[in-house]
């Protein structure tokens, strides 16, 4: 421990920490302690309790953090016990089991219980986030701050117990601790994927510190995710008000604009945090994929290798350059790009799918359909990379496996259009016209705009003798300007 730690031990006369309990199941492990808390004549209830949960929060965080660094992979990562203690702080929390206050003492009893494998995953992923790492980082300085001047306001009101504006103060840093524990509570509440208690927590951290910018942030990514884009926004306008040099609250917005389609003002914000943070890789990544959206290629890279300059490790900006280079017509480079991603993250479904479509587009169809297979195993709803192996079975000639990847397809995404489109074909080719135009249907009824859907079903209709309809579907797609089927209509001296 710190030496701050022992100064706040010291402090509280008759405080007592007790080991009640360490215990292992096949998956979780437990840890109980209590704590005795004897009150001075400026506490209250509100303030013991808050004192005796943040030691007592701190004795669990670290004797989980020894477990984890002694027992699991956690030892690997070239980290501190302080390190993993405040990594550890964002992914579980104490549970209080009982607690008791006599106008005197304040009793409490808490545990914590996890499955140690999952939170040292979770370590790794947040000592790689560097966003998230800061938060906790700061808010563990935030505690400890609030800790020390706790400390030094009790020894300054023992002598003079009827100063008003130090006792303020007193309250003021009880406040500032407790908003420190909810906003613990939100982060872990967020790893979780809890967004709704998350929310909750940061409500409760904001009401005891109003000048809470991190408990605004993260409260609105948090809005962000669960849809109430417009209330993330007005978190993030709060946290620009409270800081106006906060470049993650511009980031942030950015995001929240982006969600909302307005792709200019999501560049506007990504530039003001980059302005406020030239080291910011994620704002650099995710200015590039705005750019993506928007066609600029030639930005979207330079973003993306600006961000790859930050952040060497981030995958998922050398899986997005690679598929602006697929866009530019540069398949060697993407799939360049797409190799890194993986080998930066196995586990990247994406950037199996992406690098299969530059295999495909390169003509090597076995070797798409491998990366397909990797994307299905790791992400089994991803309609797309059905569609994609559906079209390189077909045109290996595989038509049997070209139709179930295509149903599949059609489960995971029933508005998909061009797969019903793709599978009437297959089905055509095969001789089975009636289900061929069925497919056909569907597909214009999703997209009535697609010439070539019309084109095939017509001629679908002509190969089982419907002249009328064969004609009728020709003329449709000549109108929307399907080359093809007005040079057939042309060829027989048909005006369409």
């Amino acid at each position: 421990m710190t030496n701050n730690r022992s100064s706040y031990i010291s402090l509280f006369a008759l405080a007592l920490f007790l080991i009640l309990t360490s215990t292992a199941s096949a998956e979780n492990v437990t840890f109980i302690k209590e704590y005795t808390y004897m009150a001075s004549d400026i506490d209250s209830k509100i303030s013991s309790r808050a004192i005796a949960l943040e030691q007592t929060k701190r004795a669990l965080l670290e004797q989980l953090g020894t477990y984890l660094i002694s027992e699991t992979e956690v030892k690997n990562y070239q980290m501190t016990k302080d390190q993993v203690t405040m990594l550890t702080a964002g992914i579980v929390s104490a549970e209080i089991i009982d607690e008791k206050w006599d106008g005197r003492t304040y009793y409490l009893k808490a545990k914590i219980a996890a499955d140690p494998k999952e939170v040292a995953k979770s370590v790794d992923a947040l000592r790689k986030d560097v966003q998230k790492s800061k938060e906790l980082e700061d808010s563990k300085k935030k505690a400890e701050e609030a800790m020390r001047e706790v400390e030094r306001l009790k020894k300054e009101l023992e002598l003079v117990k009827t100063d008003a504006k130090k006792q303020r103060s007193y309250a003021n840093a009880i406040k500032d601790l407790s908003a420190t524990d909810w906003f613990g509570k939100g982060v872990a509440f967020g790893q979780s994927k809890n967004y709704a208690g998350a929310v909750d927590a940061y409500t409760k951290a904001i009401k005891l510190n109003p000048q809470y910018v991190a408990a605004y942030n993260n409260r609105g990514s948090d809005y962000s995710t669960l849809g109430n884009l417009q209330q993330g926004i007005k978190d993030f306008d709060k946290a620009i008000e409270l800081n106006p040099q906060d470049a993650v609250a511009y980031y942030n917005r950015g995001v929240a604009y982006g969600m909302l389609g307005n792709k200019q003002q999501a560049t506007k914000e990504y530039n003001k945090a980059i302005e406020q943070n030239p080291q910011y890789a994620m704002a650099y990544y995710n200015r590039g994929n705005t750019y993506y959206a928007l066609g600029n290629m030639q930005q979207a890279i330079k973003d993306f290798n600006k961000a790859i300059e930050q952040n060497p490790q981030l995958a998922d900006a050398y899986n997005n350059r690679g598929a602006a280079y697929y866009a530019l017509g540069n398949m060697q480079q993407a799939i360049k790009d797409y190799d890194k991603a993986i080998e930066l993250n196995p586990q990247l479904a994406d950037a199996y799918y992406n690098r299969g479509t530059a295999y495909a587009a390169l003509g090597n169809k076995q070797q798409a359909i491998k990366d397909y297979d990797k994307a299905i195993e790791l992400h089994p709803q991803h309609a797309d990379a059905y569609y994609n192996r559906g079209v390189a079975y077909g045109m290996l000639g595989n038509n049997q496996q070209t139709i179930k990847d295509y149903d599949k397809a059609i489960e995971l995404n029933p508005q998909l259009a061009k797969a019903y489109y793709n599978r009437g074909t297959t089905y055509a080719a095969v001789g089975n016209k009636q289900q061929a135009i069925k497919d056909f249907d569907k597909a214009i009824e999703l997209n009535p705009q697609e010439g070539v859907f019309y084109y095939n079903r017509g001629v679908t209709y002509g190969m089982l003798g419907n002249n009328k309809m064969y004609i009728q579907n020709l003329k449709i797609a000549a109108k929307l300007g399907y080359e093809v089927a007005q040079n057939a209509l042309s060829s027989k001296g048909i005006d369409w």
